[in-house]
């Protein structure tokens, strides 16, 4: 087996599709299958399922490009340190929940490899996706957070996957609002001042909500809720409903914009809205260099935001 092989094997999983594959590896699709079913003789297993929806690992599959994604990574590791630039791609990716200051330090992160070759993703996705893309390998680092009410439930599930956490911050909640919103002039929210609101929420998927949920208090019985599935979309029913988030009191007005603010949460229950960010990462999982550098990015963009906004984000790593 050659590594580019195994480059071929890990493009396949990555895309789902055999066709999407041979495009981005600019081969012809009839040349990547030889080389799938060169491999599959060689180790005596079949690799993927193939369907007319696309292709996925069998059960033996999984196991096997675990073990080639670390093979691989050594491989890169190597040529960035040795390896002519122009012919080193390098490759990185990060799965995450909806946080703006991962993305600026992922931004950051990238400017340092501007002048080479890169083949880079960022995923802003549901919490279970963040575990499943790290457990698989598909994304090296995920970010997520663990509060009180979750910590069960997702220490019992990076167990499962084999994941390690590691907390970056911990800061009170806050809540995330339009400038024009009618209590935009507070110094501080509680929950009694919010209920009239609509209270914004990341769609996770079936009763897992309040396991998964992004948002602090998901237990709390809402008048008025609102689900969103990016970004973009919560930004604008905010300003359209007047409504609200409660999330970190983390915020990069240079990414969201100055139309929004980030006003304390009062609560009677500190504990309770409290969280926790961290990043996961497989086992026993060395950081590639690019890994390195965004995680310090994320100290860095924390950073600056305890200078401009004081010290509500307690930091958690050195």
């Amino acid at each position: 087996m050659t590594l580019q092989q195994i480059n071929y094997l890990l493009t396949i999983a990555e895309c789902s599709s055999m066709n999407k594959a041979a495009e981005k590896l600019f081969i012809a699709q009839p040349t990547l299958t030889g080389a799938v079913r060169e491999v599959e003789k060689e180790i005596g297993i079949s690799v993927f399922h193939r369907t007319h929806r696309g292709v996925t690992p069998t059960v033996e599959g999984e196991e096997f490009l675990l073990r080639i994604r670390r093979v691989y990574q050594q491989y890169e590791e190597v040529m960035e340190s040795y390896g002519d630039d122009v012919k080193c791609r390098r490759k990185f990716a990060v799965s995450m929940q909806h946080y703006s200051f991962a993305v600026n330090a992922f931004i950051r992160m990238a400017k340092h490899y501007d002048s080479n070759q890169f083949d880079l993703a960022l995923r802003e996705t549901k919490t279970i996706d963040v575990i499943n893309d790290v457990s698989t390998l598909k994304s090296e680092i995920g970010i997520i957070y663990i509060c009180e009410t979750n910590q069960r439930v997702i220490t019992k599930l990076l167990k499962e996957h084999e994941l390690d956490f590691t907390p970056i911050i911990e800061c009170p909640a806050s809540v995330y609002l339009a400038r024009s919103h009618p209590l935009a002039g507070e110094k501080e929210l509680t929950v009694d001042q919010l209920d009239p609101y609509p209270c914004l929420s990341f769609e996770q998927g079936g009763e897992t909500d309040i396991y998964f949920a992004e948002e602090i208090m998901i237990e709390h019985a809402y008048q008025k809720t609102v689900k969103a599935t990016d970004r973009a979309t919560m930004m604008n029913l905010m300003e359209g409903l007047n409504g609200y988030t409660l999330c970190s009191s983390i915020y990069s007005e240079k990414l969201s914009g100055d139309q929004f603010l980030v006003i304390p949460f009062k609560s009677d229950e500190d504990a309770l809205s409290t969280m926790t960010i961290g990043y996961i990462t497989k086992k026993n999982w060395e950081l590639s260099s690019m890994g390195r550098q965004f995680l310090d990015e994320i100290e860095a963009v924390l950073d600056e935001s305890r200078e401009l906004h004081g010290d509500t984000v307690q930091r958690r790593i050195s």
